[in-house]
């Protein structure tokens, strides 16, 4: 690992250049990075032997968690229903993950159920720095909280994950949170709640039996999510935000597959079938928007040409959709990469609107490089 260049600022992320060698094309860049071990272009050009790579990378950035590499599919094994992940569990076999089991008869629920979630929760003044805050009601609620509520538990494996210390929570040595004891912890001053982790699609029979709750009291019901959920529980998700005013912020990491899998470990069709069924229910409801579509900006993986991807497809369903771009900052296993720079990301914003979004923004200013 090469470092080229190296800044520093008071209260400020370290914006380094690290010059690392693609696994496949041989190419030196410091928007290459170890995480998925092959830069986009292979990714693109020469999917199979590129995936094979960063599978294996995958594969061990999940072994110090104890968590399996890969979706069981046991044969004569029982399916778990929750998520795209599709995992089939044979006896002692563990999901995906992390939060069931199988006894070759049946899947025991080690977390959430609305008997415990596995989770930390706490109290956001609003206005917070919501995905959706230039657009979603409670960016007006001033006085007012979030109920921010944190699943420790995914259905993805990000490589650039933020929240990768959800990892080390083992829900056999951390006490659970029942659902009706999560929609107790509200009180007069909360306005709404969003559900996000991790992601609430590894937990979301108890995400929903508290969202009811909540919502039963007047609480406004947010959610975010990659998408990855079945598609009735997505289902319910969306009515309870539609009817409570509330929304769902769909993180669509990119568009292209092959680059999908490199950086999360899995497709991406179930999310983009998920967005397109929320998006059209969004047309319900205007005001405030249903359905919040974002894409984190990655340096040398997710930039201008791969956001425009995303926007073509989110403007075919409804190219009123609001769009947020945030700005990257180096974590788990991509942390050798810099940050966004502002030029990635006005290239990025014009990118979206040529392919004809009308409510596009910049988020995570505050992150983004000068150069």
């Amino acid at each position: 690992m090469l470092v080229t260049g190296e800044t520093t600022g008071e209260g400020d992320l370290v914006r380094r250049s690290v010059a690392n060698e693609c696994g496949l094309c041989g190419q030196r860049s410091p928007l290459i990075s170890e995480g998925p071990g092959v830069c986009s272009n292979c990714i693109r050009d020469h999917r199979r032997d590129a995936l094979r790579i960063a599978g294996s990378r995958h594969a061990v950035s999940r072994k110090p968690f104890d968590l399996p590499q890969r979706p069981p599919d046991t044969p004569d094994g029982v399916p778990c229903p929750l998520c795209a992940r599709g995992c089939v569990l044979g006896p002692g076999e563990g999901g995906f993950c992390g939060l069931r089991e199988g006894d070759g008869r049946r899947l025991h629920q080690l977390a959430g159920t609305p008997a415990g979630g596995l989770l930390e929760w706490y109290r956001d003044s609003l206005p917070t720095n919501c995905v959706a805050d230039w657009v979603c009601s409670g960016s007006k609620r001033r006085g007012k909280h979030n109920l921010a509520v944190f699943y420790a538990s995914c259905t993805l494996n990000c490589l650039f994950c933020q929240n990768w210390h959800f990892r080390q929570v083992a829900p056999l040595r951390r006490s659970l949170l029942s659902s009706e004891a999560l929609a107790g912890a509200a009180n007069d001053r909360t306005y709404c709640v969003c559900f996000f982790g991790g992601d609430p699609a590894s937990q979301l029979p108890h995400a929903l039996d508290a969202a009811r709750r909540l919502a039963e009291r007047g609480t406004v019901v947010c959610w975010e999510t990659a998408g990855t959920s079945h598609p009735r529980l997505l289902d319910r998700a969306l009515e309870l935000s539609l009817t409570t005013g509330g929304c769902v912020k769909f993180d669509l990491k990119a568009h292209d597959e092959g680059l999908h899998i490199a950086l999360t470990g899995a497709s991406n069709r179930r999310t983009l079938e998920n967005f397109a069924r929320a998006a059209i229910r969004a047309r319900e409801r205007r005001q405030p928007p249903l359905v919040i579509a974002s894409t984190l900006l990655v340096p040398g993986y997710v930039e201008a040409q791969e956001v425009g991807r995303v926007a073509r497809f989110i403007a075919e369903i409804d190219p009123s959709t609001p769009y947020a771009l945030l700005g990257f900052a180096p974590h788990f296993l991509m942390d050798d990469l810099p940050v966004t720079s502002l030029v990635q990301a006005q290239a990025a914003e014009a990118a979206a609107r040529d392919e004809g979004l009308s409510n596009v923004r910049v988020g995570n200013r505050h992150l983004l490089a000068a150069h």
